[in-house]
């Protein structure tokens, strides 16, 4: 049983969007376990690993409370039932984003022994070198994924399709993936190449024997959209966490991206000395990409 002190809490206001790694924070909500505490505040630098597609990890980093030291073990989406009084965590979540009645907040877990009570004022600090890291590789993911779809569609489709990205190129990284993970310096997408992509139009015989062909020259665009040095910008339609966030990149020559995002990312494409990619064909119908930041 979890003891529960509080009778209200209001969204949380976040922060890592703004590239804000410290803040002064005040607790609206404790709930003590036999493990842990689980603590909201009003405003927070952690980035949550989202419950529905959880792959950007969560944060690390520490909360100070009368001058000691906690490590925050996991930080997580929640979302609290108003009527009820209820904060439900991660894949417990029982409703979508924008029902009436509840708030999605940042939940942030830490050891059971700490003692805090709402209205508590604590610090909240981000682990700057591992925060980037991930950014890092997230950034670099969103490149990878635009630069496939561009080699992609200059040789291997033989239809039209309904879906293209942004740059106007058919859209296989939607398409195909099923999977994806971002890690320090490192974004992995995994994709299945089935019979409804091959009805789509795309030749992937020939896109399979030609795969060190096709990781050569995405990496090629790669070095030449990293020689814009081209600022990354996160434009937010709100600071509560369910408030959509885009990640926008103008790479010059009639190429720029907006696409929606949640997660940390780069500030500009000068923090990067190379991104490449390697293509590994898993299984006859699984290839995944591993983007690997510098």
């Amino acid at each position: 049983m979890s003891e529960v002190i509080s009778n209200q809490v209001l969204m949380s206001k976040v922060l890592f969007s703004q590239g804000i790694t410290s803040s002064t924070s005040c607790i609206q909500w404790v709930e003590k376990t036999d493990t842990s505490t689980y603590v909201i505040v009003d405003q927070t630098p952690f980035h949550p690993v989202s419950h529905i597609w959880p792959d950007h990890p969560a944060d690390k980093g520490f909360l100070v409370f009368e001058g000691k030291q906690y490590t925050v073990t996991d930080c997580v989406t929640g979302a609290f039932d108003v009527e009820n009084n209820t904060l439900y965590k991660g894949r417990d979540i029982p409703v979508k984003r924008g029902e009436e009645g509840w708030h999605f907040v940042v939940v942030h877990e830490l050891t059971s022994d700490l003692v805090l009570n709402v209205s508590d004022t604590v610090e909240l600090n981000v682990d700057e070198g591992y925060q980037a890291a991930l950014s890092r590789g997230h950034s670099a993911g969103h490149l990878a994924s635009y630069a496939l779809n561009k080699v992609l569609e200059q040789t291997y489709w033989r239809k039209d399709a309904s879906r293209k990205d942004v740059l106007n190129n058919r859209d296989f990284h939607s398409y195909a993936q099923v999977l994806s993970l971002v890690s320090e310096n490192k974004s992995t997408d995994s994709y299945r190449l089935g019979k409804t992509l091959k009805k789509r139009g795309l030749n992937v015989a020939e896109m399979l024997a030609d795969l060190a062909l096709i990781e050569t020259k995405v990496n090629d665009v790669l070095a030449t959209w990293l020689a814009t040095k081209a600022p990354v910008v996160m434009k937010c339609e709100g600071d509560a966490l369910t408030d959509s966030r885009f990640w926008c990149c103008d790479l010059g020559k009639g190429e720029s991206i907006t696409m929606p995002c949640g997660g940390s990312h780069v500030q500009s494409l000068a923090e990067y000395k190379a991104i490449t990619i390697a293509l590994t064909l898993k299984t006859e119908q699984d290839l995944e990409m591993i983007t690997t930041a510098q």
